[in-house]
């Protein structure tokens, strides 16, 4: 079989993590988080960027941050990943629901003034596939309605919007470094912090609520529960494997567009016969690489091609269910109607997709999809 994902090193990630053990301190914080965060903040220009135990987390942080109470309402797209409402809805808010482009699958900007109302506070666009976001007009938009953007990265390190690098644009971002993602420590994300009104704070509720880190700086005399928060530190294992991913992350690019457009080339004769859509990068973006997936023309034949790649020992995929259909959302709240989302998630098809997918192994797998179509 060949898996859909597959975890890898490349580097000195088992070196840093035994290096971790040695300096004797792996929990929070420790050397190779801060080493981390320093990268990220020379390399995309964040104000501040702190590392956390998953994306999710950065995501609650960021709801925290913004201060969302009951009745608020954040607008995302419908077409993503639970975390992404989560994170606000926790906190009390009501998810309000965006259709997305279709040939992007990003969040429709074109729609998005008909969604704000008075309770409005967050637009969360998501950068789907590492692709960016039409980014000019809901900055634009949320500019003049003085609403805060918080980008869900997860998928787009190392991505950017005309010249920008992706998580830089918004007043907070959200970046994944889950085993899926290009890459990676197993589980792991880190905040982005662009708005200086944050900085501080964002510190504090990383930190339980307390001021210890500014405490282990030096900067207090003791540190004391000032604000609400959790912990949201990764440990610094996490944080090893992940710095020894950074420093080839200019390796793994190159690695991953390869594969991209190899999949993308051999398989545009088929889009060009009308027989599936490919994905599509806008002039404004660029293109990460961030995972390569295919649009059916039906849902009929998505389920036929998952089922045709698994008797050939190819592990395909579909891809989110659409959040305003799920059971807890039609709990709580009025039914919406979403159709560029509803009919690209029936027809999605995510292909295996990891940096150390073999040529042979991509071979099979388009060799099959070229035998089902023909």
């Amino acid at each position: 079989m060949i898996p859909f994902n597959q975890p890898f090193t490349i580097g000195n990630e088992l070196a840093y993590m035994q290096d971790a053990v040695q300096r004797g301190k792996i929990s929070g914080d420790g050397f190779y988080t801060k080493q981390c965060q320093f990268f990220l903040q020379n390399r995309y220009g964040f104000k501040k960027a702190l590392l956390t135990t998953s994306c999710t987390d950065a995501l609650e942080m960021a709801a925290i941050l913004a201060e969302i109470q009951p009745g608020d309402e954040v607008i995302l797209p419908a077409f993503t990943f639970v975390s992404t409402a989560n994170a606000f809805v926790l906190r009390g808010a009501r998810p309000v629901f965006a259709d997305v482009d279709p040939l992007t699958l990003n969040l429709d900007v074109a729609k998005l003034e008909s969604l704000i109302s008075e309770k409005t506070k967050i637009i969360v666009p998501v950068h789907y596939a590492g692709i960016s976001c039409d980014m000019d007009q809901l900055l634009e938009i949320a500019k003049a309605k003085n609403l805060l953007v918080v980008e869900d990265a997860a998928q787009a390190l190392d991505a950017k919007y005309k010249g920008r690098p992706l998580g830089s644009l918004g007043n907070l971002a959200a970046f994944s470094f889950h085993e899926t993602k290009n890459v990676m420590c197993g589980e792991g994300g880190a905040l982005a912090v662009n708005d200086a009104n944050f900085l501080e704070r964002a510190e504090i509720i990383r930190e339980k609520g307390t001021n210890r880190a500014a405490f282990f700086r030096g900067e207090a005399a003791k540190y004391d529960w000032l604000d609400v928060g959790s912990s949201f530190l990764p440990s610094d294992l996490n944080a090893a494997y992940l710095l020894a991913q950074l420093e080839n992350l200019e390796t793994i690019q190159q690695q991953r567009l390869k594969l991209w457009n190899t999949y993308y080339k051999e398989l545009k004769p088929l889009a060009d016969a009308g027989k599936l859509q490919l994905p599509f990068v806008p002039d404004y973006a660029t293109n990460n690489a961030g995972l390569f997936y295919l649009l059916c023309r039906t849902p009929e034949k998505r389920t036929a091609l998952l089922a045709h790649l698994k008797a050939q020992g190819i592990m395909a995929v579909f891809h989110y269910l659409p959040l305003h259909e799920s059971p807890y959302y039609l709990k709580h709240y009025p039914k919406v109607s979403l159709p560029v989302t509803e009919n690209a998630a029936r027809r999605l098809v995510r292909l295996p997709f990891y940096f150390n997918l073999t040529e042979n192994q991509q071979s099979r797998i388009l060799e099959a999809i070229r035998k089902f179509y023909t």
